[in-house]
């Protein structure tokens, strides 16, 4: 019992991590996949993938700051329904999307995702407007809302880049 409410607190910290960590061990291991549009001479990889990186590596940092904010100034004294609605943000949102653009960028015919996407794409933007609105609106300084735009607007641009390279290339 112990444990798992231990593992509740990282959660979110390691559903943040996660998309990241699968996008990079399944970009190696998909290299060779014609799909991914990846060369032997430098730059390697398509231009958007490196938009999801450098913008990635962004949104990881603000979350990892917010995530670290929340347990030093607020020693921990998050409500557990604030913990949930990040957490289903990160774990029903982000990660289905994560796997429905995985599929989507090695298919034939990436059409045939763009509703799933969408769909879940939604959920995602109304989960995190849920957790802005509900729980940090009032409660945010400075120095937070400048954590939190950067993991909202650096997951944004590199989900934006990842689906112009899905559909765009």
């Amino acid at each position: 019992m112990q444990y798992q409410k231990t593992f509740r607190h990282y959660l979110s910290l390691v559903l943040l991590f996660t998309p990241a960590l699968l996008f990079g061990v399944l970009l190696f291991l998909f290299r060779k996949e014609p799909a991914l549009s990846t060369s032997s001479q430098f730059p390697f990889l398509p231009w958007q993938f490196f938009v999801i990186a450098f913008f990635g590596i962004i949104a990881t940092i603000g979350g990892v700051l917010d995530w670290q904010f929340h347990r030093d100034p607020l020693q921990l004294k998050i409500p557990k329904k604030e913990r949930d609605a990040e957490a289903k943000a990160l774990g029903l949102g982000g990660l289905p999307m994560f796997v429905i653009m995985w599929i989507a960028m090695l298919s034939t015919k990436p059409a045939n995702f763009l509703i799933p996407i969408l769909v879940v794409l939604i959920y995602t933007v109304a989960a995190i407007c849920y957790d802005e609105f509900v729980f940090h609106i009032k409660r945010c300084g400075r120095k937070e809302t400048i954590y939190h735009r950067m993991l909202v607007f650096g997951n944004g641009i590199a989900w934006l880049a990842w689906f112009h390279f899905i559909y765009y290339k």
